[in-house]
């Protein structure tokens, strides 16, 4: 029985956070170095290699932001493959066949909800074009449409 006057306590709620971690120090994804990854608790990243550099695209599990982001750090570093964390991605444009990888959808389906055809209507307008026919969309802002029309999970 709690005394009177005493706060409830808070349980800790986790959730989802996404980012990408640039890294040095790698030279090729190979099977021991993705798996030595893994090993280390990078299971939740997709690792790819672009411009010479390993870009670690997460989505971890943690009470906040920094907690998410500070485990992913010392994960990489504790796989003991060389790697360093260059900086965060903070830039999080994404194309419809990101957005489809994402949420595991088709990229056919990504294309009807953005047109309208399929879905609530009103997807979030482009960020900004690449080229003319290459629109780019910020990934907090198409991720909180899906949410909110309960197509993924918030």
């Amino acid at each position: 029985m709690k005394a009177s006057g005493t706060k409830p306590r808070k349980e800790p709620c986790s959730r989802e956070y996404d980012f990408a971690l640039v890294l040095e120090g790698i030279a090729d994804l190979n099977d021991n170095v993705m798996n030595r990854l893994f090993d280390a608790g990078c299971d939740d990243a997709t690792f790819s290699m672009r411009y010479g550099r390993v870009f670690a695209e997460f989505s971890r599990e943690a009470e906040s932001y920094s907690q998410a982001l500070l485990s992913a750090i010392s994960a990489v570093r504790a796989a003991g493959v060389g790697a360093e964390v260059l900086r965060v991605n903070t830039c999080d444009l994404v194309t419809p066949a990101d957005i489809a990888r994402r949420i595991d959808r088709s990229r056919e389906l990504v294309s009807q909800y953005i047109s309208g055809d399929r879905g609530p209507g009103k997807f979030p307008p482009p960020e900004c074009f690449l080229t003319d026919d290459k629109p780019l969309w910020m990934w907090c802002a198409v991720s909180y449409w899906l949410a909110e029309n309960s197509l993924i999970r918030p």
